[in-house]
C-alpha cells in the first residue's frame, strides 16, 4: 500500500475521532441541559447550531472514508477494517436521518416553552446509543491504520 492510502486512512481515523469527540461533547455538555432549556439548541434564540458542526464533519469524513477505501482496496485486511467502519457509520447515519435529525429539527424549530421535556429526554437517552456505533467506526479505522 502506498503513502497516499496510508495518509487517507490516517485522516479518516482523525475525522472519526473528531466525530466521537463531538458526540461526547453533546452527551456530556449539551444533552444534560437542553431538555430543560430548549433555547440552548435553537440558534435563532441565541443557542448553538448543531448543523454547523455535524453537516461538514460528517460530509468530510464520509468523503475521505470512501476515497480511503478505494485507495486501500488492494489490501484485504485494511479493506475489511475500512468496510466495517463504513457499515457501522452507515447504520448510525441512516438511523440518525430517519429518527434523530427530524426530531432534532422539530425541537430546534419549536417554541421553547412548547417543547415536551419528556420527549426531549427520550431523544437524549436514545441518542446515547449512537455512541457505541461511533466507537466501532473509530476503532475499525484505528485497526485499519495499524494494519496498514
Amino acid at each position: 500500500m502506498g503513502i497516499p492510502a496510508l495518509v487517507l486512512i490516517a485522516i479518516a481515523t482523525l475525522l472519526a475521532c473528531v466525530l466521537v469527540g463531538g458526540g461526547l461533547y453533546e452527551k456530556l455538555v449539551v444533552d444534560p441541559a437542553w431538555p430543560q432549556r430548549p433555547g440552548i439548541i435553537q440558534a435563532r434564540n441565541g443557542g448553538i447550531s448543531r448543523r454547523r458542526f455535524w453537516v461538514p464533519a460528517h460530509s468530510l469524513f464520509e468523503l475521505v472514508l470512501i476515497v480511503a477505501i478505494v485507495a486501500a482496496w488492494g489490501d484485504a485486511a485494511v479493506r475489511t477494517a475500512l468496510l466495517v467502519a463504513l457499515v457501522s457509520h452507515a447504520v448510525t447515519r441512516i438511523w440518525s436521518l430517519l429518527y434523530f435529525v427530524p426530531k432534532a429539527v422539530a425541537f430546534e424549530k419549536a417554541d421553547p416553552v412548547e417543547v415536551d421535556e419528556s420527549a426531549a429526554l427520550r431523544w437524549t437517552r436514545l441518542s446515547l446509543l449512537r455512541l457505541p456505533l461511533d466507537l466501532v467506526t473509530a476503532g475499525s479505522l484505528l485497526t485499519a491504520l495499524a494494519v496498514a
